[in-house]
This record gives structure tokens, sequence and C-alpha cells, in this order.
């Protein structure tokens, strides 16, 4: 067979889509593989270059006033039939067959190059405690007791003027667009201490199926996909602010969990709105906590009895009530076991123990 002959046969199966596609990807690949090499280019990357395409996708993206994301989720096994009628239809012969499947191996293909060149740089950036000068180390109990401390201090600055249902749990003073709107001011001010941020507006979508999206244990997720912060608004009020901050995060160029947990709380403190701040108190607060009594009960319950205000300990009570439906299931090991998997694969080992990663960064930041 001479070559103009296997070209013929080689444009009848590979699209110009599909040749696109993989060169994209390709390039996704080079730029994952020198991020991992270098934190310099990676910090280069993800706060300059990527941002502009998660900007543009968040920016798209906040035209809808639903989860695109969602909708995508809720509608694959209907596009997934379609898919496979039209492809029954068109592929009359095999070289027609193979070209369609490849053109949606093509379409996955740019999907996760999306992930590669939007957001997966961020996992081999240079550490955030070093870039706010507050670098971590080996954390004592005393340290722990100390830093649970502090955050209470900063807490007392506004829970005074945080609503909280008789012997129960706090209310959101405000809606869900208020709540945005009020974050994405406080992401402007902190911008202009942490210039790292990407920089612009967006929109975190409230799930609607955020009630049976409970039994996964998923407070929220970022997806590169579409660059949407999507929030399951079933968890209890004080979590949500928090929690969207977090997703915010990784919108602008926060890869690693505990990073966002991180910036999250540093972004609701530069909030003027009292409750903002104390949902981030509140929730790190758990975290430093838990570590503490991990590492000295004694010590943990000095706190607890000590210090902790009343208020907040109907708070805790009243989470670990409502979250008793939802705490053992299959969904939930599933979902755990994928989370787990996936943010191993970027370069996080302790896989989804990386979220409480996060107590060693408030302990460094309260020491600095």
């Amino acid at each position: 067979m001479n070559s103009s002959k296997i070209k013929t046969k080689l444009k009848s199966v590979f699209s110009p889509f599909f040749i696109t596609s993989a060169c994209v990807l390709i390039f996704g690949l080079v730029i994952r593989f020198i991020a991992g090499k270098s934190a310099a280019f990676a910090d280069f990357w993800q706060s300059s270059i990527a941002s502009v395409p998660r900007g543009a996708l968040a920016y798209l993206t906040n035209l809808f006033p639903f989860s695109v994301a969602e909708f995508l989720f809720l509608t694959l096994p209907l596009t997934l039939a379609i898919l496979l009628r039209i492809g029954s239809r068109r592929s009359s012969t095999w070289a027609e067959t193979f070209r369609y499947t490849f053109n949606l191996i093509g379409v996955c293909a740019l999907v996760f190059a999306m992930l590669l060149v939007n957001f997966s740089a961020g996992y081999c950036t240079t550490p955030l405690d070093k870039r706010i000068g507050a670098e971590r180390s080996k954390v004592s109990a005393e340290e722990l007791y100390d830093t649970a401390e502090s955050i209470l201090k900063d807490m007392s600055g506004c829970i005074d003027d945080v609503d909280f249902i008789y012997g129960d749990s706090s209310v959101m003073p405000y809606s869900h667009n208020e709540m945005v709107k009020k974050l994405n001011e406080a992401y402007k001010k902190a911008r202009l201490k942490y210039p790292f941020l990407s920089g612009f507006t967006s929109n975190p979508k409230q799930v609607m199926i955020s009630e049976p999206w409970t039994y996964t244990h998923i407070a929220g997720v970022y997806t590169f996909f579409t660059g949407e912060a999507n929030i399951n608004v079933n968890f209890p009020d004080y979590t949500l602010p928090y929690t969207t901050a977090h997703e915010m995060a990784h919108q602008r160029g926060i890869s690693r969990e505990d990073e966002a947990n991180f910036m999250a709380f540093l972004v609701c403190l530069e909030s003027d709105d009292s409750y903002i701040r104390y949902s981030a108190c509140a929730s790190v607060f758990e975290y430093v906590a838990s570590s503490l009594y991990s590492a000295d009960k004694e010590l943990y319950k000095k706190l607890y009895v000590d210090d902790v205000p009343r208020s907040l300990k109907n708070e805790m009570s009243a989470y670990n009530e409502f979250f008793e439906k939802y705490r053992e299931n299959k969904v939930a090991e599933v979902s755990g076991a994928i989370n787990n998997g996936y943010l191993q694969s970027q370069g996080q080992k302790e896989g989804t123990k990386s979220y409480g990663l996060v107590v060693d960064l408030l302990v460094a930041y309260y020491k600095k």
C-alpha cells in the first residue's frame, strides 16, 4: 500500500478534531510535567496563564442561574443514549465507526487537558505557608491548644452578632446570593495581601440535589471543566460561607485541599461581615479541636470546659445530630475512595486526609 493510500485511510479514521484534541492533551501533559519539576514555573503558570481560562469559564457559567456541571451530570444518561443512537445511524462502515469513536475519545481528551492546563499545576506550586512567610513544622499538643484558644479569641469578636436558635444552631442572616457578594468583596480585599490569587468575580452555584448529595459527605466541589464552585446547601448554615470560600479558592488557583481550607479562612477574616468570620473560625476550630483530642484528651477537655462558648457547643452538637443520618453508607465510601484516588494521583499522597493538614498551617499562622 503506497503512502497516499495510507494517508487516505488515516484521514478516514482520525478527524481534524481528534488530532487537535490529541495535540492539546499532549500540550497539557507537557505543562504538568514541567510544573512538577519547577515550583517557580507552576507558580507562574497557575497565577498568570491558567487564570485566564479559569476566569473565562467562570464568567461564561456565571450567565446561568443554575449549576451547569450539575445539569451535565443529571443529563449524562440521556446524552450517552443520544450519542450511541447517533453513532449507530452514522457508522455504516468500520472506518466511520472508528472515526466517530475517536471523536468521542477526543472530547474526553479535551476535558482531561482542561484539568492539566487550568488546575493541575496548582498541586506543584510553592507551598502556601512559604508564600505567606509562616512555614509549618511539627506541631505539639500545647501548640494545638494555643491555636484553638487564638481561634476562639478571633471568634469572640463576631459571635455576639450571630443569631442562634435557642439551644441549637446558628442562622445565616441573608440569602445565598448576598453571601456570595460578600465573599467576592472579601476576595478582592484578600488579593491585595495575596496577589497570587486570580482576580475575578464568580457566582458559586447552589446544587439542586444537595440533600441526596449529602450522602457522599461532600460539602462542595470545584468543577474544572465548567469553572464553577458548586455548593451543597443542605449542610447547616454556619458551614456554608466557609465551604463556599474554599471552592472559590480552587477557582482562583489554590489546588491543594489543605491550602484551599486555609485560604478560605484567611479570606473570610477579611470580610466585614460577622457571620462569615464566625463561619471560618467555627469551621477551622473543629479541625484544630479534633487534632487536639487525638493528641491530648486532657488538654482538649480543659479547652472544651473552660473556653468554648455555650453557643458554639450547641452548634457542634446540632451538626453532629444533623450528620448522623448520613454518617455511615456505601455511597460515602465509594465517593471517598474516588476523591482519595484523585488527590493521590495529583501528588497529594495523604489523599483525603490532606484536608485536615490545614491544622499545621493554622498553627504556623498563629505562631507567626
